[in-house]
């Protein structure tokens, strides 16, 4: 029997049914529906990577290697797969012992029986205790310290990473206008419209767009506080080319460290998915403390349903975010509350998101040679299945995002 025969009598026993794919083997056999999405295994190494990794890790791995690749529109494919997987209630289904015994005869007979290969390098390695300084450092390094100039082939020209405010009656709205009208409202909610030269604390500052924004449209003296050395010396060039100097200043500081008083307006945007469920309580009670009495707190930050994991899955959580931690909206609002902020909005954002990931993949698709050039092949193919994939976590509600904005009580 050809190679793709038998791997698709295997997997109809696991997926109970047809295979949900056409799919190609490196022996150049093929099986599955032609007019499904079409996967090429290029080599056995992604078999072994699914032994030791079975569904989307393992399958994450053989893609950003490119042992397994998929032909056509990658969202498709993705999609249809999904929609498969919840059709024929797939979630939580685990082999029996017949199927894991044809398996590994599989595996035996295509020489990938063994020990798992080495990870991907792109795959992050992170030690340490769950968000410690230390720890918190090195994960934050491993995503943002890429290169800003890779990130500059994603990003619109605000270097904004987080969701876009997108108005639904102007389908040609660039993607910089979209961030203009995010930041902007971000200022307006903290009060920095009241008066110039409020003080005015960005945590998580990212690479400035809203600690610039703020500054250059509404005078405020503004301290940003990221982690990322890299994001550091991104801002601090863009400081002297627009002559800010007098008016940002960017500290590479984690939040727990801020020694500053109290602020007359605090913001973070989409940073409170990174500090952790048990830290929790420190940020809410940093953004509490930070911000003076009568002051206002904007936070916009992702979110999960309550029945989903709260991590970014398997593929985010060893790529891209490895401690991220999301909750259902509510559930933040009541540990803001419990810091003694007042909360006197939520905004939700979610569908914003979708059209905001579409720029961020149509600009990096664009420059994707360049990408290649710049990182290689497979941390290119990391940002292209992360990028789908986030788009696709939004799209179908699995993820949210919202604009949570709150009070000090006097």
């Amino acid at each position: 029997m050809a190679v793709a025969d038998e791997l698709a009598d295997v997997a109809a026993r696991y997926t109970g049914g047809t295979l949900p794919v056409h799919l190609t083997a490196w022996d150049g056999s093929t099986a599955g529906p032609d007019d499904a999405p079409h996967v090429v295994l290029y080599s056995p190494d992604a078999l072994r990577r699914l032994l030791w990794h079975p569904g989307e890790l393992g399958a994450a791995q053989a893609f950003v290697t490119g042992e397994l690749d998929v032909i056509g529109d990658l969202d498709d494919a993705l999609t249809h797969v999904w929609e498969v997987a919840a059709r024929r209630g797939l979630s939580g289904v685990r082999p029996g012992p017949r199927l894991l015994w044809d398996t590994v005869r599989l595996a035996r007979r295509y020489g990938v029986l063994g020990l798992p290969k080495p990870n991907p390098a792109s795959q992050a390695v992170i030690r340490g205790r769950l968000h410690s300084l230390g720890r918190d450092r090195a994960v934050i390094s491993h995503h943002y310290d890429l290169s800003n100039d890779f990130y500059r082939l994603i990003l619109d020209d605000h270097m904004a990473y987080s969701s876009a405010l997108w108005d639904d009656s102007d389908p040609h709205q660039s993607i910089e206008d979209a961030q203009a009208a995010k930041l902007d409202l971000v200022c307006r909610k903290v009060g920095l419209d009241r008066a110039k030269g409020l003080r005015f604390l960005d945590i998580g500052c990212g690479w400035g767009s809203l600690s610039l924004y703020a500054a250059e449209h509404y005078g405020a003296k503004v301290v940003g506080v990221t982690i990322a050395q890299e994001q550091k010396k991104f801002i601090d060039a863009r400081i002297a080319e627009r002559d800010l100097g007098d008016l940002v200043e960017i500290r590479v500081q984690d939040y727990r460290e801020i020694p500053d008083r109290p602020f007359d307006a605090v913001a973070s945007l989409e940073m409170g998915e990174h500090v952790g469920q048990r830290n929790y309580p420190t940020y809410a009670r940093v953004l509490h403390d930070k911000v003076v009495p009568g002051g206002r707190v904007c936070i916009q930050q992702m979110s999960r349903p309550a029945a989903n994991h709260p991590g970014g899955g398997p593929f985010i959580e060893a790529y891209i975010a490895p401690d991220m931690y999301m909750r259902p909206v509510g559930d933040t609002m009541g540990l803001l509350e419990g810091a003694g902020l007042e909360v006197q909005g939520v905004q939700a954002m979610r569908e914003h998101y979708v059209r905001t990931v579409d720029a961020w993949y149509d600009t990096f698709e664009k420059n994707w040679a360049e990408a290649v050039a710049m990182v290689g092949d497979e941390v290119a193919r990391v940002w292209r299945i992360y990028l789908v994939g986030g788009r696709m976590a939004f799209r179908d509600g699995r993820m949210g995002v919202d604009q949570i904005t709150a009070t000090r009580p006097w």
